[in-house]
């Protein structure tokens, strides 16, 4: 059986903040937005709008992974906007 563990943090204990931090920063982007993605579906449940957001934060990714010129530059573009 899996046992489900709360721990109560003050707003103000940066320690928790930076372990954190430096927890999420070990792990690749994808798995960082799998994660977000799962949160949201705990959350939010199977919403059809919600998931074409995380697709284009992928995107996102994706262009910035890969670096061409026409993909950083379409990237420029979309923070203009």
């Amino acid at each position: 059986m899996i046992k489900k563990v709360v721990t109560k943090r003050r707003l103000d204990d940066f320690s928790s903040i930076k372990a954190d931090y430096s927890y999420w920063m070990t792990k690749t982007a994808e798995e960082r937005v799998e994660a977000v993605e799962l949160l949201r579906r705990q959350y939010h449940g199977d919403s059809v709008r919600l998931q074409r957001s995380a697709r284009v934060v992928q995107l996102v990714i994706n262009k910035r992974t890969v670096g061409r010129k026409k993909d950083l530059a379409d990237l420029e573009a979309l923070s203009e906007e």
